[in-house]
């Protein structure tokens, strides 16, 4: 019996001449790292534990809503309340309702608590009282501070690298806008790409609320962007896994598409490097720490300080033990907790603010550009039969009169 002949390969379709497929249809990006395990079940919670932790846990979520409240752009107002001689009472007042002071009251309250207990024993046992040479903090208070000053400054030199990358993007985008703004076609050309340079407008406006929400935790991108985007562009924005490089990619073929001579939509196109740069340092600044090494360091520092502290203190001071360490905790806890709180820095920034003020900036040069542009034809035209000579200036005195 005869083997049965091959199946014919399928034949692929024809593609009619004169089009053909985009280039990046056909690419594909190889799997570098596997997906990362699920998380495993937690185990049941012990009730004591879960009463030990009543408190940080409390403090823990007191700090991230108070990290959620949006952050607004200081006026003359407020920076006359803000040098106000006043503002050391003020301070003080508002102690409670600090973040920084919320998060510390759970490791203050227990170096306390346990300074009282050191002073409780050595009351009711002098004999064999814990006390200890106040010569080892002589020599590591130097070392204490340094941590304490490097953590703080490398995590101020972060938010100040944020904030930059923030401002040229920001920059970025109004120059952008503005080349969009003021097209080079002629009034003909320009006015058949109208939809399309609005759309363009908009993308530009969206680009920096796109990247305020991917470095933000718990920010709603969907209600952000609504006011922005058409509904099918926020689809496929929503859709997407890297939403800030997405409506890059809005950005970059609108320009595309646009009727522009070939240098300004070079110089167009290079605007978008400031975008990808901020998106970087923006992706490094939240995904790269301070070396947890430092981190780690000063926070065991900060605990066995404060653990021997009412042993060393005890010959000299007794019961003042008790509030000196819980000056010290505080004092000392707290400025390391500023420098935990600025080293993720887009939280500190009124990242809101600035977009809003953006959006109404161009909204603004929008509504007055056409009449800007008809004042400015008028004179024209009125200058037009004026005499003058071949460097510019009045040829008769009634003229130069006219001017001054």
């Amino acid at each position: 019996m005869a083997a049965p002949a091959p199946a014919p390969a399928p034949k692929h379709p024809a593609t009619p001449r004169g089009h053909h497929h985009h280039p990046a249809r056909h690419l594909h990006v190889a799997r570098c790292f596997p997906d990362p395990p699920p998380p495993a079940s937690k185990p049941a919670t012990n009730p004591l534990l879960a009463l030990l932790s009543a408190v940080p846990d409390w403090a823990d979520a007191a700090q991230e809503r108070r990290l959620r409240d949006r952050r607004p752009l200081y006026d003359h107002a407020t920076w006359r309340e803000h040098r106000s001689s006043r503002r050391h009472l003020r301070h003080f007042l508002t102690s409670l309702s600090s973040r920084v002071i919320l998060s510390l009251a759970p490791p203050v309250s227990a170096f306390t608590a346990f300074a009282a207990a050191i002073a409780t024993y050595n009351t009711l046992l002098p004999d064999h009282a814990l006390t200890a040479s106040s010569l080892p903090y002589q020599l590591t208070a130097p070392a204490l501070a340094l941590l304490l000053v490097f953590r703080t400054e490398a995590s101020y030199a972060r938010f100040d690298e944020g904030r930059k990358a923030w401002m040229r993007v920001l920059a970025g985008a109004a120059d952008l806008a503005g080349m969009v703004m003021h097209p080079s076609p002629p009034p003909a050309a320009a006015a058949d790409d109208e939809p399309l340079r609005r759309a363009l407008l908009n993308y530009i406006l969206a680009f920096p609320v796109a990247l305020k929400c991917h470095i933000l935790c718990d920010s709603d991108v969907k209600t952000d962007l609504e006011g922005l985007l058409a509904e099918d562009d926020l689809n496929v924005v929503l859709a997407s896994k890297h939403r800030p490089r997405c409506i890059i990619e809005f950005i970059s073929q609108s320009l595309q598409m646009l009727d522009l001579d070939q240098q300004k939509r070079g110089i167009m196109e290079s605007k978008l490097s400031c975008f990808l740069e901020g998106i970087g340092v923006c992706e490094q600044l939240i995904g790269i720490p301070i070396p947890v090494s430092y981190t780690r360091l000063t926070s065991r520092f900060l605990v066995l300080w404060h653990l021997t502290l009412p042993v060393i203190l005890w010959a000299e001071c007794k019961w003042i033990v008790v509030p000196a360490t819980f000056i010290s905790a505080a004092s000392l806890f707290c400025i390391e907790e500023v420098g935990v709180l600025i080293e993720e820095p887009f939280p500190m920034l009124a990242l809101d603010a600035l977009c809003k003020q953006l959006h109404d900036g161009i909204k603004d040069v929008i509504a007055v550009q056409s009449s800007v542009h008809t004042r400015l034809v008028g004179k024209a035209k009125g200058r037009g039969g004026s005499r003058r000579t071949d460097n510019g200036w009045p040829s008769s005195k009634r003229e130069e009169a006219k001017i001054d």
